[in-house]
């Protein structure tokens, strides 16, 4: 099994995160932030990847440093979990619809950290999370596991369903890229 823990605390924010990549989607995530915490359950339930998210921050500032210091521990444990990246499709993407939405996400496990993102926000806020932070979690996710992600709105016009468009397509271009296969490495260099 596809498993890691990580912790993270700093005078901002105290994260663990555990992953499973061989889960069935089960969750536990508490942020403090109710919708980043339903965006990172559809996450966990359209990627089949158990998820615990525990997640304290300086919400009184705003949810900047909660939401991009939970990308960084998801990706520290999402670059753990993979191990040496052998055995896996290496690439995923995928076309989400929700209502008027259209998202689309491209993932690869390249171990070149990169990230594209193409979308527009209001300034409004969905509960109390800033949808301009999407774009935050997915930059620190890409840098700290080393994936190269290409996220779009293609179009849509409420801010609740581009930002969970895009994780949902975020999440089932994941779980695509790192189905495992009997390909070793899906590299010609050998390693990834």
């Amino acid at each position: 099994m596809r498993i890691s823990e990580v912790k993270r605390q700093t005078k901002e924010t105290a994260i663990t995160v555990k992953l499973n990549l061989d889960g069935k989607g089960q969750h536990d995530i508490a942020t403090g932030i109710g919708f980043f915490d339903h965006m990172l359950t559809a996450l966990a339930v359209h990627g089949g990847f158990d998820l615990t998210v525990h997640a304290q921050g300086d919400l009184y500032v705003d949810g900047h440093h909660t939401v991009e210091d939970v990308g960084i521990v998801f990706g520290q444990a999402l670059k753990d979990a993979l191990g040496d990246r052998k055995n896996i499709n290496r690439f995923g993407n995928s076309l989400i619809p929700m209502d008027e939405t259209l998202a689309r996400a491209v993932v690869d496990v390249s171990g070149r950290p990169f990230l594209v993102f193409e979308g527009q926000f209001s300034p409004l806020c969905l509960g109390t999370y800033d949808p301009s932070l999407t774009v935050e979690f997915f930059r620190a996710v890409a840098h700290h596991s080393e994936l190269t992600i290409h996220l779009a709105i293609l179009y849509g016009d409420n801010d609740h369903h581009k930002t969970e468009a895009l994780f949902k397509a975020f999440a089932h271009s994941l779980k695509v890229a790192v189905a495992l296969n009997e390909s070793d490495v899906l590299s010609t260099k050998g390693v990834l």
